[in-house]
């Protein structure tokens, strides 16, 4: 059964991220946020993309397969039903439903990871789009080793 990877930098250094999707064997990571902006360190697209490609692992950003802003405020508020309203909406678009069909095509052929923030993927629309467009695949939830508590 192949797999799909799913990974959260909450908590988590751009190093410890990488070193867990090499550990992995993922050869593409599929940054699924809408904005691919962080306050966090490393975690901005130019940034992120830059360390997974030197470590061999190809970069590539699906925004149409991100949450708008009313789910994001909806996943802040911990109100995963409405989250996964907004998002259902999203993934119904013809924008969206073009790069579901090619994350699917890239992934019947390569180890692919979805990123995201939130540390927990039951949390996280990633693991919304997992159910929607991987049917036969098996989900691992990759969990980068914490930050040091200060």
């Amino acid at each position: 059964m192949p797999a799909i990877y799913t990974i959260g930098y909450e908590q988590a250094t751009q190093a410890a991220v990488i070193d867990a999707l090499r550990a992995a064997n993922v050869q593409l990571l599929a940054d699924i946020r809408f904005l691919p902006l962080s306050r966090r360190p490393g975690f901005s697209k130019s940034s992120l993309k830059a360390a997974a490609e030197e470590a061999g692992i190809a970069y590539r950003h699906f925004k149409q397969l991100g949450t708008p802003a009313e789910g994001r405020e909806a996943a802040r508020r911990g109100d995963h039903a409405t989250l996964a309203c907004i998002y259902g909406g999203q993934l119904e678009l013809p924008e969206a439903m073009a790069q579901m069909g090619e994350l699917h095509d890239i992934a019947q052929q390569q180890r692919v990871a979805l990123l995201c923030y939130e540390r927990d993927a039951a949390e996280c629309h990633r693991s919304l789009l997992f159910d929607a467009l991987f049917d036969g695949f098996e989900r691992v939830d990759l969990e980068p080793e914490l930050l040091p508590k200060t």
